[in-house]
């Protein structure tokens, strides 16, 4: 009789255990019966107790970066695990199972926010997984587009810190405490292995855990830092590359002779593009009171390119001029022609006494050669004036040719009294090309240290 009862005993167990499934476990736990009570209600047998929920966060990606808006979208992996004291079993009762899954919204959730975050495009999740010791692990795929204050001092190669700070909307830490579960060794390395390449490097992860008061209470907080580095190879051939191009043909430019339009007409097309260049790097900078160093070089190449331009326009009317009043002013061969050639090393002392005091001996005693050539051929003319017509006709052939020799050697004075302002544009030309090169390679200097900083 005793072994026909444990016969009927075990045959119950085996058959019982047969036919046990997640469905049992459910029903038993009524986590499908939409109760309020475990949807709504922190699950803690006394409220005093906090209910600590450990999370996770792997960071999968930049999607996009707004510098204008200086707002990020980016991919996060979220591991949430806390423990529900009302919803526990023996796994040996239903046949050994352990976990089961069950809908998100059936039991209580912590409501985990990011204050950064402006807009949530993730999907959402159906399931969680609910283990027989009351544990609830929630897994989620996280696309937030978040704020992040950048620093563009170093653009395009800089490096950006953007903080994802975890925190509960409605629980404070006497409630709900946030715990790390991995450290930041751990996130960095996971996060690297995961991470998609893009404009954006993933260079490390740090982790703070921290209590802020907020509404005369402690909230608990866990921040992210991510520390991200851009890849400037786009912005080298796109932007650099061509900027420099640009200021090197225009510091070439200023070997254009100076006389004909040339020069200024090719200048002011560099300035052109030099200026669409400007424009493309305005499109994806912010307003800032810091602005990048890259905008800082462009706008004094552009001032200098400018300033060139100006001298090429000056230079031009006093080429101009020197047709009109061919005698330069003393005030400028003063400063121009004697102090600043003297200062830039340019030699021109021995042509200018050559052009002033030799031009004007030479002309003149040709001018007295002349007068006296002209007396004598004149006088010849009024005495002789019994000779053939023929003698008359080459008399009179050579008083034109002498004639014309003088008004050769006049406009040969006035020529070389126009050099002197052909010198007074040479000097001030090489002046703004020194000054030029000056300031380019003080700026290039400049930003290479901060760039390798």
């Amino acid at each position: 009789m005793l072994w026909t009862l444990m016969l009927l005993l075990y045959a119950a167990t085996c058959c019982g255990q047969s036919t046990c499934g997640y469905y049992d476990v459910a029903d038993f736990l009524g986590v499908l019966n939409q109760s309020t009570l475990l949807m709504n209600i922190r699950p803690v047998r006394d409220w005093r107790e906090p209910t600590l929920v450990s999370m996770d966060m792997t960071f999968r990606g930049v999607l996009d970066m707004d510098e204008k808006l200086q707002i990020m979208t980016t991919l996060l992996d979220i591991k949430m695990v806390w423990h529900n004291e009302f919803l526990s079993w023996e796994p040996s009762n239903f046949c050994d199972i352990k976990r089961i899954f069950i809908p998100e919204g059936s039991v209580w959730i912590p409501d985990i926010t990011i204050s950064e975050m402006t807009e949530d495009d993730s999907l959402d999740v159906l399931y969680m997984e609910l283990n027989y010791n009351g544990t609830i692990l929630r897994r989620k795929t996280l696309k937030v587009v978040t704020t992040c204050p950048l620093d563009l001092y170093k653009f395009p190669f800089d490096k950006q810190k953007c903080n994802l700070t975890f925190g509960m909307s409605i629980n404070p830490g006497i409630d709900v405490q946030l715990i790390p579960i991995s450290n930041a060794e751990k996130v960095t390395r996971l996060s690297k292995e995961q991470f998609s390449k893009s404009e954006w490097d993933l260079t490390q992860v740090d982790i703070m855990h921290l209590n802020v008061s907020k509404y005369g209470e402690e909230w608990s907080k866990v921040i992210y830092q991510v520390l991200i580095r851009r890849a400037p190879i786009l912005y080298v051939i796109n932007l650099i590359i061509p900027a420099c191009l640009l200021v090197v043909v225009d510091v070439s430019s200023m070997f254009i002779p100076m006389e004909g339009g040339e020069r200024l007409g090719f200048k002011i097309t560099i300035v052109l593009g030099f200026s669409v260049l400007l424009l493309i790097l305005n499109d994806f900078l912010p307003n800032t009171d810091n602005p990048p160093i890259l905008g800082v070089f462009c706008m004094i190449c552009l001032l200098i390119m400018i300033i060139s331009i100006v001298d090429s326009i000056f230079i031009s009317y006093m080429l101009h001029i020197s047709s009109v009043r061919p005698d330069v002013p003393e005030f400028i061969k003063l400063w121009v022609l004697k102090r600043l050639a003297f200062v830039l090393r340019i030699n021109i002392k021995k042509d200018l006494d050559s052009i002033v005091v030799g031009s004007s001996n030479k002309a003149s005693d040709e001018n007295l050669a002349l007068t006296e050539s002209e007396k004598e051929t004149n006088k010849h003319l009024s005495k002789n004036g019994k000779d053939s017509a023929e003698i008359k006709l080459l008399k009179r052939l050579l008083l034109e040719l002498l004639m014309v020799r003088r008004h050769l050697i006049v406009s040969k004075k006035e020529e070389e009294a126009k050099s002197e302002w052909n010198l007074v544009a040479f000097v001030l030309d090489r002046f703004i090309l020194i000054l030029y090169l000056l300031i380019v390679v003080i700026i290039v200097v400049i930003v290479v240290l901060v760039w390798a900083m």
